[in-house]
């Protein structure tokens, strides 16, 4: 099997719809464009790309169907243009981003789904007339097996680089590491054009995420709150004309700052069980090799009554 020595996932460049939310009212999602700061970033990006790839690499990129992806593919294949490097572009709809329905509503109904979200759970949630971020697991589990038909090929590329969006990127790498639905929700959102990387082990062929992914729980209170009003705002730039309210946006962040605390809590109880569960798991091992080992003239038996 030959599995790529690096699978590289990106998050496309900014787009119209990142600068003004209002877009997403009379543009369709998979007709946004990028911005002239994203064209610059894929650019940016590609330059970036270069510096993971060797002479004897061969890519293959996948890239999700929508506007902003492609264009952010053109860009970074235009960076390694001069590189003379053997690639090969396949457009894949399953690496679209979550469906939050066709054209978006206004921001009154956009915050009363914000709030839902945040009370629901964001993997769980499903977007009126739209998807769940497990509806997007769903598809990421169709293409995996897509993926694992293609490395079977001796023939496939030594890199594979996915072009795609931020809750795709992180579903993705959920499914694929088997991590939790409660580490899914503590993940942040990527920045636009941050490369995510996966590099095979040469001894297990197992990969492992070379790339640190910011999570909430590791921000203190003050900072995670900060963040999510900033957030927040960003969400509710509908449109520039009318503005949201204090109190309406204050409403979306009290809904996510208590579904945050609450799962943070959570997450710390799981990790304090877990390590528990490891310390008797030693614990258990050592006083089974006390046990087995009574042959031995050296063994300090003291040692196993302090650990009864």
């Amino acid at each position: 099997m030959a599995r790529p020595r690096l699978i590289l996932l990106v998050r496309h460049g900014e787009s119209q719809g990142n600068k003004d939310k209002s877009v997403n009212r009379y543009i369709p999602n998979h007709k946004v464009p990028l911005t002239e700061k994203g064209h610059q970033q894929a650019l940016d990006a590609g330059d970036v790309l270069r510096s993971y790839l060797k002479e004897t690499d061969s890519i293959c990129f996948y890239t999700s169907p929508y506007l902003r992806a492609k264009q952010t593919l053109d860009g970074i294949i235009d960076s390694i243009s001069d590189m003379n490097i053997d690639y090969k572009v396949y457009e894949e709809p399953r690496m679209r981003e979550q469906d939050f329905g066709n054209f978006q509503g206004t921001a009154e109904e956009m915050e009363q789904i914000w709030i839902e979200r945040a009370q629901y759970g964001h993997f769980f949630y499903r977007i009126p007339h739209g998807e769940s971020a497990a509806d997007v697991y769903d598809r990421c589990a169709s293409f995996n097996e897509t993926l694992f038909r293609q490395f079977s090929k001796e023939s496939f590329p030594t890199v594979l680089v996915l072009v795609t969006h931020g809750i795709w990127a992180r579903v993705f790498l959920t499914k694929w590491f088997r991590w939790t639905v409660g580490h899914f929700e503590d993940l942040q959102n990527v920045p636009n054009c941050e490369w995510m990387v996966m590099e095979k082990s040469e001894d297990t062929h197992r990969y492992q995420l070379l790339t640190h992914l910011s999570t909430w729980s590791e921000l203190e209170e003050i900072k995670r709150n900060a963040k999510l009003k900033k957030d927040t705002c960003e969400e509710f730039r509908f449109n520039t004309h009318v503005p949201v309210t204090e109190d309406e946006v204050n409403q979306v962040i009290d809904a996510e700052v208590k579904a945050k605390a609450e799962q943070i809590e959570k997450s710390v109880k799981i990790k304090q069980m877990y390590d528990k569960m490891n310390q008797d798991k030693k614990r258990h091992m050592e006083l089974n090799r006390c046990h087995t080992d009574d042959a031995d003239d050296d063994h300090d038996d003291d040692t196993c009554k302090n650990m009864v």
